[in-house]
């Protein structure tokens, strides 16, 4: 069996995990709306399937001023051929087959992963609780 065909194989059989499906999108700029309302505008990087993955023991405490924030890490697992994802997008979980809990969370990107012979994408995300 050459690389070639193992990557194909192990990129198949990935992909057959990846039930859930997300949204990536970027911060592009803002629009300020009558009354002074300033709301951020995006473009999308990527929406498909997915593989929502919690390292266990990554949870930290943060300050901010008075606040007290909880920092969950995770990972994400895309289709290699998902290309452009740059550190501080944000990804929306927007179905979750097996983990209702899911769907609906916001994440930003907080690291990203690349090798020469990967079967899938994979993206550190942070989830800020309060």
């Amino acid at each position: 069996m050459s690389v070639e065909s193992a990557l194909r194989a192990g990129r198949r059989a990935a992909e057959r995990l990846m039930v859930d499906q997300c949204t990536i999108r970027r911060r592009t700029g803002e629009t300020t709306g009558p009354g002074g309302v300033v709301t951020p505008t995006y473009a999308t990087v990527y929406e498909g399937r997915c593989r929502m993955q919690q390292p266990t023991g990554q949870a930290r405490e943060q300050e901010a001023g008075e606040a007290s924030m909880l920092l969950l890490r995770f990972e994400l697992q895309l289709p290699m051929s998902v290309a452009g994802v740059q550190a501080d997008d944000e990804v929306l979980l927007v179905t979750s087959v097996h983990d209702p809990d899911l769907a609906g969370r916001d994440f930003l990107v907080r690291g990203l992963s690349h090798k020469t012979h990967a079967v899938m994408r994979r993206l550190q995300l942070e989830e800020v609780t309060s």
